[in-house]
């Protein structure tokens, strides 16, 4: 029989030094570790708009490899923040990355050109609202192009439509 354990809660006033921690971790490629301390943070802030752009970037980098990451978590992660713009940019960055992530997955890479119009998508609206002197969803747009025309990545053929007999 397995033994039950019960998470441990942080303080409040523990919140910005963990989400520091939790961003280092990403920097450290150990995405896993960034996510858990999101959690722990969400746990006692459920708002905590950082901790919330931490854990979806945490989420994301682990698209490139064959962890637990799930896009629908990362978009309702990032449907929780408060700035339409950052909304859009996360959204954005969580379609780049899984296409991104297709693109090294042998057939899969079929899909990548979907991904990155998705996220060209985003990054057209964050870009139409970004705040001054922020071009980030301009250059992640620019990125998402570079990519489409570097790999030669084109629309999948439509379905053949089957008839009934």
């Amino acid at each position: 029989m397995a033994e039950e354990f019960e998470l441990k809660t942080i303080t409040l006033d523990a919140v910005d030094a963990a989400i520091s921690r939790a961003e280092h971790y990403r920097l450290l490629n150990q995405p896993v570790q960034a996510r858990s301390i999101c959690h722990d943070v969400l746990a006692v802030d459920p708002d905590n708009q950082r901790a919330l752009v931490a854990l979806v970037l945490a989420i994301t980098d682990e698209f490139k490899t064959d962890g637990a990451a799930s896009v629908n978590d990362a978009k309702d992660y990032a449907s929780r923040l408060t700035d339409e713009y950052q909304r859009h940019y996360f959204n954005g960055i969580i379609a780049e990355r899984r296409a991104r992530a297709l693109l090294t997955k042998g057939p899969s890479a079929a899909f990548a050109y979907d991904g990155f119009r998705e996220a060209m998508e985003q990054f057209e609206k964050a870009a139409e609202i970004q705040p001054e002197g922020n071009n980030d969803a301009v250059l992640r747009w620019n990125s998402c192009v570079r990519t489409i025309k570097d790999r030669n990545l084109h629309p999948r053929p439509p379905e053949p439509e089957l008839g009934l007999e």
